[in-house]
């Protein structure tokens, strides 16, 4: 694998957000992909002296692109968890290496990475895309002076992370998905390719060999769909030994209780919210005693209330990204439909959670009620706690909830539970 991450130093801030993105099948219009003469004129257009954006939480980004183009978005979180300061960090050399234990998130929309740093959690965000490109050494040579992050295979560039974004909106395309749903990509033929690459591309080499590498996993389908999970988890965890990490697979939501409910001795329902799929951890005393997924996310979200109203997909994502609020009632047809789409899902949650609870046979009997962590991207808007409380009303399950939670970077939590464990397996 040609890994291509040639360093630059660069000053401009950058908030976490979660980016639009597309899946791109085989039958792509070829006039959508961009011609090789195009690319060297439209590298060297890109701005070079706007001035940096503000920083920004996740929950309020702005929907303005970036001036320049997007690389890995890092944030340091103090261990009582206040509002980080968003930063784009430097371009890391290719033969850079990590210390100490990592978490690795591997979603359908992003990858983070959460390592120790002292008393702090420092987290690395990367968009979890890629965008084709013709090959030429006149192109190979712009994106290496651009400091763009890409890798090569046969006659083709491959243009990686939030870069291809960018790259996708200049050349009218959209940007492909080497996740989907929450395993690997099976209509994209380089999704192995390319997922090995972008965290090779965040991680690099351990400096301790056979250091931890705790890496996030779905859980199966409730409704017993047979799934590649096992391929999937065979496939991350042969990528991470032979980079010299010791691979530690953790299911989703139970590291969102690892790393939310130390209050509640880790007892408790953790859910992540992705694009692809909702997955579910009820855990007791931190052991994992029933997980599960659900096919749908913000993903399911987007397309069909964008479907229903006739707008894009892009649109509705930007708009529930970026201003949509339950607090307050929908301002446009778009809102409306968002926020339907948002009851059809936080319903079908609560009834999986009643029919997959209500049937186990393995849960403990509870004296005290527990509380249920919400987490992920598709919880970001205003409201979505009290939502889904509204939804738990309408079901019947085998123990009392003291409350619905959702934490204060719910983009981080899978990640940050996930080194958590790593640190306690070390």
């Amino acid at each position: 694998m040609d890994l291509i991450d040639n360093p630059k130093s660069k000053d401009e801030l950058l908030g976490p957000t979660e980016r639009d993105q597309f899946f791109l099948g085989d039958a792509a219009d070829p006039s959508s992909q961009p011609s090789d003469s195009k690319i060297p004129d439209l590298i060297s257009s890109f701005p070079k002296d706007a001035p940096p954006p503000a920083p920004a939480l996740a929950a309020d980004a702005s929907d303005k692109a970036p001036a320049e183009i997007p690389r890995i978005v890092e944030e340091v979180i103090p261990a009582a968890l206040p509002a980080p300061v968003s930063r784009e960090i430097r371009r890391r050399e290719r033969n850079r290496q990590s210390e100490g234990p990592l978490g690795i998130d591997i979603g359908t929309t992003n990858i983070v990475l959460a390592q120790n740093q002292g008393r702090d959690v420092r987290v690395s965000q990367q968009l979890n895309a890629f965008f084709a490109i013709p090959y030429s050494g006149l192109t190979k040579a712009a994106l290496l002076q651009d400091d763009v992050l890409f890798i090569e295979k046969d006659d083709k560039i491959y243009i990686l992370g939030y870069a291809a974004e960018h790259f996708a909106n200049i050349f009218g395309g959209r940007v492909r998905r080497p996740i989907e749903s929450g395993l690997l990509n099976p209509k994209e033929e380089e999704s192995e390719f390319v997922v090995k690459a972008l965290v090779e591309s965040l991680i690099g080499t351990p400096m301790r060999l056979g250091e931890k590498a705790c890496f996030s996993v779905p859980g199966e389908s409730h409704d017993g769909t047979v799934s590649s999970l096992v391929y999937h988890q065979s496939v991350l965890k042969s990528h991470l030994a032979g980079l010299g990490y010791a691979p530690v697979p953790i299911n989703e939501g139970a590291a969102v209780i690892i790393s939310e409910l130390s209050g509640n001795n880790y007892t408790g329902i953790g859910i992540s919210l992705g694009g692809g799929m909702c997955n579910v951890c009820f855990a007791y005393l931190s052991v994992p005693v029933l997980s599960y997924s659900l096919p749908k996310g913000g993903d399911y979200i987007d397309a069909m209330a964008a479907g229903a109203v006739g707008e894009s997909t892009a649109k509705a994502k930007r708009i529930k990204e970026n201003s949509l609020s339950f607090l307050r009632g929908p301002k446009t047809r778009i809102e409306s439909a968002l926020q339907i789409y948002y009851e059809s899902l936080f319903a079908a949650l609560a009834d999986s959670l009643q029919k997959v609870m209500g049937s186990s046979d393995n849960l403990p009997k509870l004296a005290k009620p527990i509380p249920i962590v919400l987490s992920g991207g598709t919880v970001l808007p205003l409201g979505s706690a009290e939502r889904f409380r509204k939804a738990l009303a309408g079901v019947r399950l085998p123990f009392r909830i003291s409350d619905v939670l959702i934490p204060e970077r719910p983009l981080f939590a899978t990640a940050r539970g996930a080194l958590m464990q790593a640190l306690l397996n070390r």
